[in-house]
């Protein structure tokens, strides 16, 4: 009987297992190389590697800033690397003497000024302006401003008012104004006593700068009646004298601090 002949496909089936085999060889050759390797790491390497991954876990945890959404300017991202510490921002000192200096020249500017406004009526004596070195005073008679017995701005005060307001405009001088009277009683619904006569016309004044652009900030209003008189008050012309409004324009900014 004749022997089978063994095919090209069976003999190729029983050694499969080289295959196989060769294979399990490669990955075993491959792990011995791998723990000769870690049996011969550099220690100062490995020590390197250690304090590395220890300072990454051990760094503070960082937080991101949320991306505002909207038409919202963007700022420049600012890095690590630019952990720049900005100089500190170290104002001059002021110099009170020079400030002070400068603040009278220019209190004798606006004297200079107000003279001009009112050159004719000063060269005629209606009015006057006192000076200093920490204040002037524009001394207005009341008949220039308000009728008799009255607090009401007849129409030539707006005039007068509009001269001043040009002198005090775009400053920050403080400006008190003082009413005055003579001592000739008044006794009407409105004006009880000349206390209420003239702390009103002193009011109207403030109140009329104040049309004009002056910051109400840098006003008061006082009002003296007849107890601060400049003449006596037993002749016509010393009561004339004594009816007046005095305008006390201050060197400094400050409406607490103006005195004469």
């Amino acid at each position: 009987m004749r022997r089978r002949r063994q095919s090209q496909d069976d003999l190729h089936n029983k050694e499969r297992w080289l295959i196989s085999y060769a294979d399990f060889i490669t990955l075993l050759f491959a792990f011995f190389v791998v723990m000769y390797s870690v049996s011969s790491v550099n220690e100062g390497k490995y020590k390197v590697l250690s304090e590395t991954l220890t300072g990454v876990f051990n760094a503070p945890q960082r937080s991101f800033q949320p991306i505002a959404v909207g038409d919202q300017p963007q700022r420049a991202a600012v890095t690590e690397s630019e952990d720049v510490i900005a100089p500190a921002v170290t104002e001059a000192p002021r110099n009170d003497e020079q400030d002070t200096r400068e603040r009278s020249d220019d209190l004798r500017d606006m004297a200079d000024q107000l003279a001009l406004e009112f050159d004719d009526l000063i060269n005629r004596g209606v009015v006057t302006l006192e000076t200093n070195e920490r204040w002037l005073a524009l001394n207005l008679p009341d008949s220039l401003l308000f009728g008799s017995g009255d607090a009401e701005p007849h129409y030539d005060s707006f005039e007068v008012i509009e001269k001043i307001a040009r002198v005090l405009r775009d400053r920050d001088n403080a400006v008190k104004v003082e009413g005055f009277t003579d001592n000739q009683p008044i006794r009407t619904t409105r004006f009880p006593s000349n206390w209420e006569l003239s702390a009103a016309r002193a009011a109207a004044v403030v109140r009329m700068l104040g049309m004009e652009g002056i910051e109400p900030e840098r006003l008061a209003a006082v009002g003296y009646g007849q107890h601060q008189p400049v003449a006596r008050n037993d002749t016509e012309e010393g009561r004339r004298r004594n009816r007046r409004v005095v305008l006390l324009i201050s060197r400094d900014a400050s409406i607490r601090g103006v005195m004469r």
